[in-house]
């Protein structure tokens, strides 16, 4: 037996990655890979709405942004209730919730249904991707951290990528509800996987004295040498176990640092939504079908897929301090590019990758980031509270894409403005990277 505590997080940076934490990010892989099929899966039906219901760009807002205001309350009711009831609760939850919306959804018959609907599934999708990501880097060592939960988080973008695939080949066989209908019954068959696999949280487990025995049998499972069986285990910053998970977001040396990271993700989140929900429409008007909209537009989740394997890679090596400024700054770069593509379909798809490599896979990133930055008893209320500050962007930019084309005047325009936030989210990132660079100084002052 051994006498002296040992912090769970420690256990799992000295001990090699094992086939059952192998099996957890997988199945976070899955969980979000859904969750980003559901959430894209309105832009890519869009076309074909207008088209059958005969209403105008500007009269599918409410339903672009319900599902996302939705996703809003997610963020900031799950983020919470995680902390203090356990990440996997608030998945099976969720997961539930976003798989029946996108099934009922696809039996809308008017924009006001399908808008209440989308905020339904919303509320469901905002609780999900936070917690995984918690979860997944919780379950991660640290001298892999970044790529393995990018790995897993790269679910999330894949989905997206899958959604205008998936798209392309049901909208003409069985239209638009087949493609809600799809995305509503995976979350549903996965479900009883979740219940049956998936486990709770180690450093949620490790500061709960009750469930000592339940962390023994996951600690057997990632390393089963015996001289673990009778180590106890800990949980990290006990000092700061009778604040509010809320409050340590805004403790001295953390304001700053929290105020810009939600900075980056409004900027960041307004104008990913504003290309997944306006760019097949777009597209569309410029002369290409609705499947070539669809196959062009996957090229953002896709490259993002791309980028942040990739660039979690660089950051392992050299921070992400230092590598997301400048990624955020070449997306940017690369927006602007996109308008003068347009009259070339080669060109077209290789700029909107660009635009996913590094627009994206700066989104994927800077989620991970979020989670590192604060300790256990915040993480989830940390990262679904930047999600949210994100939501607020995504529901501005998804609700005024018809209006920011009429003013840009072109599509040319249109992509010209849209690098305009991405470029303040690049400043953000910059003076963040010129604060204490220390993960550990939120983690201190709790």
């Amino acid at each position: 037996m051994q006498d002296k505590p040992m912090d769970i997080s420690e256990f799992i940076d000295d001990s090699p990655l094992s086939r059952y934490q192998i099996m957890v990010l997988t199945l976070c892989f899955l969980i979000v890979l859904l969750d980003g099929f559901d959430t894209a899966a309105i832009g890519y039906i869009a076309p074909e709405l207008i088209g059958q219901w005969g209403i105008s760009r500007g009269q599918l807002a409410p339903a672009f942004g319900a599902g996302l205001f939705g996703m809003l309350i997610g963020n900031f009711a799950f983020g919470p209730v995680a902390d203090r009831l356990g990440r996997k609760r608030v998945l099976l939850l969720c997961t539930l919730i976003f798989g029946l919306g996108t099934l009922a959804s696809a039996w809308s018959d008017s924009i006001e249904t399908l808008a209440l609907l989308r905020f339904l599934t919303g509320i469901g999708l905002g609780g999900v991707l936070p917690n995984c990501i918690t979860l997944s880097s919780e379950y991660s060592p640290a001298r892999h951290r970044m790529l393995l939960v990018t790995l897993s988080y790269a679910g999330f973008t894949a989905g997206l990528a899958l959604g205008g695939g998936v798209a392309s080949q049901i909208i003409p066989l069985w239209g638009w509800q087949g493609v809600l209908t799809a995305g509503g019954l995976a979350p549903l068959l996965l479900l009883p996987f979740m219940i049956w696999l998936l486990p709770e949280s180690v450093c949620y487990l490790a500061g709960r004295p009750e469930q000592a025995a339940a962390l023994r049998r996951i600690v057997a499972r990632i390393n089963p040498d015996p001289r673990w069986q009778g180590q106890a285990f800990r949980h990290e910053n006990a000092a700061a176990a009778g604040r509010s998970s809320a409050s340590l977001l805004f403790v001295a040396g953390a304001r700053a640092r929290t105020l810009l990271l939600w900075l980056t993700f409004f900027c960041c989140l307004f104008v990913f939504y504003l290309l997944t929900n306006w760019m097949p429409t777009i597209l569309r008007d410029h002369g290409y079908s609705t499947a070539q909209a669809a196959r062009i537009s996957a090229m953002v989740p896709l490259g993002g897929a791309v980028g942040g394997v990739v660039m979690a890679m660089l950051m392992d090596r050299m921070g992400a301090r230092r590598v997301l400024p400048w990624l955020c700054l070449l997306a940017a770069l690369a927006l602007s590019a996109v308008g003068a593509a347009l009259g070339d379909g080669g060109w077209l798809f290789a700029t909107v990758f660009l635009v996913g490599f590094s627009l994206t896979g700066a989104l994927n990133n800077l989620s991970i980031l979020a989670a590192t930055l604060y300790p256990t008893q915040a993480r989830a209320t940390g990262v679904s509270w930047a999600l949210a500050a994100g939501r607020a962007g995504s529901i501005i930019g998804a609700m005024t894409g018809a209006l920011l084309f009429a003013a840009a005047g072109s599509a040319h325009g249109f992509f010209a403005w849209a690098a305009a936030p991405v470029l303040v989210g690049a400043l953000a990132l910059f003076a963040m990277a010129r604060l204490d660079a220390a993960p550990a100084v939120l983690k201190s002052q709790a």
